[in-house]
């Protein structure tokens, strides 16, 4: 099976839409993952804009098959403080009073939700923030009871969010993702149990969070097979030497001293052809997106070698019969 092939525009929001479509168009991909940020996607826009916005795609022959409003999502659980002022809008951020900001987010995300279904598509990609996040190193010790108390959270702040989109017939795909309530296997199950397995909860699969983590993308899957509303391809590399660390010592990204960094899609560690294989497993026949940010190249040329890669990997289809079943039908003749 071959799927369509989308690219997420979160780190094209500088450009007009117009011009990001008119370029992705001309590489060849299928369709655009709008982000909620830039001219993209309005989440307050009239029936009338968002019709627009669709005769604008398909001027360029493309398809939309999610949109992405993680920004917002992550200041719905997070501890607030002057870093979200910059990613977020201003009348989410307000007075940046904390639990206002968090109130207002989370009525951002349900708009986000009714706009999504007003737009037509069926899924909402994101972020959910995490008020434990800050402790995962366990030091002063972490009770149980205050991850306890994190996972409650989420489970306050996110079941009001996730029932409007239920009503609304969306999906809400969390990023798997570090600084997330989810962000490795384990998380993912705790959340999925803390939300009572909500019908509009699910996971954007992204295996280069995983990878450097140490954790096998293709496990990650075959664990939430029910659960792969969307997939992101982004790759990464590790490069631990003995003198990196995996945390990232404080680093931005690109600095030459770091553990990791993320990478065009085939030029880093993530086994893609594996990839595929288990989303054939599983009979996912939703949207590749690739989300650009690899700091040691041009993002255009990104985009291209990306989809090139992608168009590749993307064309193996399920054999629907074992290797050997010849061998027991010579035998029986």
């Amino acid at each position: 099976m071959t799927r369509p092939i989308t690219i997420f525009t979160g780190q094209w929001a500088d450009l007009p839409l117009d011009e990001m479509a008119e370029f992705a168009a001309s590489c060849g991909y299928d369709g655009l993952e709008l982000a909620c940020w830039g001219d993209h996607f309005d989440v307050h826009a009239s029936g009338n804009a968002l019709k627009q916005k669709w005769e604008q795609l398909k001027t360029h022959g493309l398809e939309c098959f999610a949109i992405s409003n993680h920004l917002v999502g992550q200041a719905v659980c997070d501890e607030i403080d002057d870093r979200h002022q910059s990613i977020i809008p201003e009348h989410v951020w307000g007075d940046g009073d904390p639990e206002g900001v968090r109130q207002r987010a989370a009525e951002e995300m349900k708009q986000t939700a009714r706009a999504a279904a007003s737009f037509g598509v069926p899924v909402v990609n994101g972020f959910t923030g995490s008020s434990i996040w800050g402790k995962f190193y366990f030091f002063p010790p972490t009770s149980q009871e205050t991850v306890d108390a994190g996972y409650e959270d989420f489970k306050t702040r996110w079941i009001p969010i996730l029932d409007e989109f239920e009503k609304n017939e969306v999906k809400f795909a969390l990023e798997v993702h570090p600084a997330e309530i989810a962000y490795d296997i384990e998380s993912a199950k705790r959340a999925l149990e803390a939300v009572d397995y909500h019908p509009a909860f699910g996971f954007n699969f992204d295996p280069s969070h995983l990878v450097w983590q140490g954790i096998d993308p293709s496990l990650f899957l075959e664990t939430f097979d029910e659960y792969i509303f969307h997939v992101h391809a982004k790759d990464v590399t590790v490069r631990l030497d003995g003198s990196r660390g995996v945390l990232g010592s404080h680093l931005p990204f690109g600095h030459p001293k770091r553990g990791w960094e993320f990478r065009s899609v085939g030029r880093g560690d993530v086994d893609f052809d594996d990839i595929i294989r288990a989303l054939n497993k599983l009979g996912y026949d939703g949207p590749l997106s690739v989300e650009w940010e690899d700091e040691g190249m041009d993002r255009r040329q990104g985009a291209i070698e990306s989809l090139e890669h992608l168009r590749s990997v993307d064309v193996i289809p399920p054999s629907g019969a074992a290797f050997d079943a010849a061998f027991s039908e010579q035998d029986s003749e």
